[in-house]
């Protein structure tokens, strides 16, 4: 199984664990143990839009981390916790809440490039050490500012407690920092009550599918149903043709010369087969990630 598996994750589950849950499904329904792997984390108390990669497609794993993210979510004004969503304690209070107005009006400071400071609860490491591990510790946290770009940001509702909002960002982008920082712009304090991943690169919620779900179209009809081709994940990559000769050449790593393709990142491809993930730079076609398929 060569693909993607794009996963709808539950509530209560780290990201890892919606791995493992698939790894079970597929396990319980006969199919061999196949290479596996996520594109991109997600909280325990985030849902959405896992893209899991099957096979061959772990290679591509890491282009998914890279890639621009959507997501809905809610921020609850009046209180901040330490963990800035509703896992944490709650340390700092605020009795003011933003109008819808001044909300609406401050989205065009927060959209675009910005500089953002992570979460103490993180997974980021600090001399080797996860900054969550520290945090649970009681160790004092201090991650360095990152410069991250919020492509769209959108006010969807407000409640008199409560905003909920639609963003799309680049890598790195972290929604419980971009929450906090909206409410301090705005005179109070706030954290997450609900994050919900819409998008990840090329995979949408239309595409996403629950574990039950999953658990019962592995069975019947089979798994052709649910997984998505591995050239799924490259919608954004142009296709390059290539006969035998090339493709055997770039399956043993070698540079193709002359070619006469713009430069660019293609998928070289013989037929329907996906061969290597190239780039092309002064008419030289050098392989990122070959990928043995027959």
């Amino acid at each position: 199984m060569h693909g993607w598996i794009i996963l709808d994750k539950p509530i209560g589950l780290s990201s890892a664990q919606g791995v493992a849950a698939v790894k079970r499904i597929l396990r319980a329904a006969g199919y061999p143990r196949p290479k596996i792997g996520h594109g991109g984390t997600l909280d325990p108390l985030a849902t959405g839009v896992l893209p899991i990669a099957l096979g061959e497609a772990t290679k591509l794993a890491g282009r998914m981390l890279d890639a621009t993210k959507g997501y809905d979510f809610t921020v609850q004004w009046g209180t901040a916790t330490s963990t800035e969503d509703a896992e944490g304690e709650v340390i700092v209070t605020s009795d003011h809440r933003p109008a819808p107005a001044d909300i609406a009006a401050l989205l065009p400071r927060f959209t675009g490039p910005i500089d953002q400071v992570p979460p103490a609860y993180s997974a980021l490491k600090v001399d080797g050490v996860r900054a969550y591990v520290r945090a649970r510790a009681g160790e004092d946290v201090q991650l360095a500012t990152r410069h991250v770009t919020i492509h769209d940001l959108a006010l969807i509702e407000t409640t008199a407690d409560s905003a909920t909002l639609s963003a799309r960002v680049s890598k790195g982008t972290y929604i419980r920092s971009l929450a906090r920082d909206m409410a301090r712009a705005l005179g109070t304090v706030g954290h997450v009550t609900m994050l919900r991943r819409t998008r990840a690169g090329p995979f949408g919620l239309d595409q996403a599918i629950s574990l039950d779900n999953l658990a019962a179209l592995v069975q019947d009809p089979g798994p052709e149903q649910v997984i998505l081709p591995l050239m799924a994940g490259l919608d954004d990559i142009p296709a390059l043709a290539i006969d035998p000769d090339q493709a055997a050449a770039l399956r043993q790593g070698r540079l193709l010369t002359g070619h006469p393709a713009s430069p660019g990142t293609y998928l070289a491809c013989l037929g329907p087969v996906p061969v290597a993930l190239v780039e092309i730079d002064q008419n030289q076609v050098r392989v990122l990630r070959g990928f043995n398929l027959e």
